[in-house]
């Protein structure tokens, strides 16, 4: 009798990061033999890669764990919130393991210990660049692990570890085999991608490792970096034409006292300056940020601060949530905590601050053409795709109506003709020959 390889689920939560780190365990278990099954029922074993950084997130880690054990025989659940798995264990004795972040190999032992090998023969060749979670037209390029930085507001360092850099020449083959599959968009992420290479003897830089992207001739979208002398940098890069003229750049606050506090740098007046620096040297640029309210000690008067730096910087992207108490983060000590429907409701003000501030600039778009990456077409012919000024899942979308024929992965060029505070819509001018361009608008 033929005995089947065992049958391996898998659902992975969070950010990017998060993503990417599935994306290699699941090409590590297809290159041993596992197969790869989404019908819990008909699984062996699921993994459940967790996120565990602010309260929500925890909560949906929670719920995937339960609901994965309603249905498969063993749960191993990894990923960060795997860091704490006490707190897993006295809800869900029955998960089979719990493992952290980072621990592909020992999650891979784990698999092995309770259903075994897979058959030789079922064994497969995989990419260098590893299986895909993401559709085959854009990638996300992990480049660092880690952080250095300790934040007050934040545990991610004691969850995933110091910073610890990828060499460039590992990153490069790695984008070079993504480019020989298709992919169009390089997506580059770490936890702060500024600090790449710091870590690293040869003290590579994020700058000369986009440069060296940049040549791939793909667009090319750097995220989470910090204000820095090397933001400056990729800005340049950004105006010659060799990166997207996207910066996602987390402040999270603007009064002094508050970034203090958070154990951040920065101020109002010196972000103000930088953001007017970095639009002189690429006029062209797309500004994208986060911010917290409620942190504990912002006062009204802080908060009037920040709101005022929106009006003032009218960023063209912004995200924003209130302060959560995250299990193990420093501020949660702090004196004088912001009362939770006070910090829900600045945040909402400060998003209809921004939601008006959007609604201008996408005004702003109409009647102009722009190369879009189209990511999903329906069966009634509408396209919805992307420019150079927005990333996928966190930013607005462009929806071409009547685009029949069209391909997702393809570039195509569209003309705005509406929009509302987020979202665009186009119309299709010609489906394009898949060359990467930068229309300067």
């Amino acid at each position: 009798m033929t005995i089947n390889s065992p049958k391996i689920g898998l659902i992975s939560l969070g950010c990017a990061k998060n993503q990417v780190d599935a994306q290699r365990l699941t090409s590590a278990l297809i290159a041993m033999g596992y197969k790869i099954e989404n019908e819990y029922s008909k699984c062996d074993v699921v993994v459940v890669n967790t996120c565990g950084f602010i309260g929500p997130a925890v909560e949906e880690s929670m719920q995937a764990i339960g609901e994965a054990l309603n249905y498969a025989r063993k749960v191993i659940v990894t990923g960060c919130l795997g860091a704490r798995a006490k707190v897993i264990m006295d809800k869900y004795p029955q998960v089979a393991a719990v493992y952290g972040p980072g621990m592909r190999a020992t999650v891979i032992r784990g698999i092995v210990s309770l259903v075994g090998k897979p058959k030789e023969i079922d064994r497969q060749s995989v990419n260098h660049s590893g299986i895909l979670l993401t559709p085959p037209h854009y990638a996300y390029l992990k480049i660092a692990e880690g952080c250095r930085h300790h934040c007050s507001f934040c545990i991610i360092p004691s969850l995933r570890g110091p910073l610890r850099s990828r060499y460039p020449d590992m990153i490069l083959s790695e984008a070079n085999d993504l480019v020989r599959r298709g992919v169009k968009e390089l997506l580059v992420i770490a936890r702060d991608s500024s600090d790449y290479g710091m870590d690293l003897k040869s003290k590579p830089s994020l700058s000369s490792l986009l440069r060296q992207l940049g040549e791939l001739k793909r667009w090319v979208r750097v995220h989470y970096v910090y204000p820095s002398d090397e933001a400056s940098r990729v800005v340049d890069l950004m105006a010659e034409g060799l990166v997207l003229p996207y910066l996602d750049v987390p402040f999270q606050h603007v009064n002094p006292t508050i970034l203090r506090a958070m154990k951040r740098p920065g101020n109002i007046e010196k972000t103000l300056r930088l953001i007017e620096q970095w639009r002189k040297v690429c006029p062209d640029i797309a500004i994208r940020s986060t911010f917290i309210t409620g942190f504990p000690g912002e006062t009204k008067e802080q908060f009037n601060e920040l709101l005022d730096f929106i009006k003032e910087a009218k960023l063209d992207r912004v995200g924003c949530f209130p302060y959560p108490d995250v299990d193990g983060a420093t501020a949660n000590t702090y004196l004088n905590p912001v009362d939770e429907q006070i910090r829900e409701e600045r945040a909402a003000i400060l998003m209809e601050a921004q939601a008006k501030i959007s609604y201008d600039k996408l005004e702003s778009r109409v009647g102009k053409e722009y190369q879009l990456l189209v990511d999903y077409v329906s069966d009634d012919g509408t396209a919805v795709g992307r420019s150079k000024y927005e990333s996928p899942d966190i930013d607005g979308v462009i929806s071409i109506p009547d685009a029949k024929g069209v391909e997702v992965g393809s570039l195509v060029k569209a003309v705005i003709t509406g929009h509302d505070e987020h979202d665009m819509e186009a119309k299709l001018i010609s489906k394009s020959d898949g060359a990467i361009s930068f229309i300067k608008n």
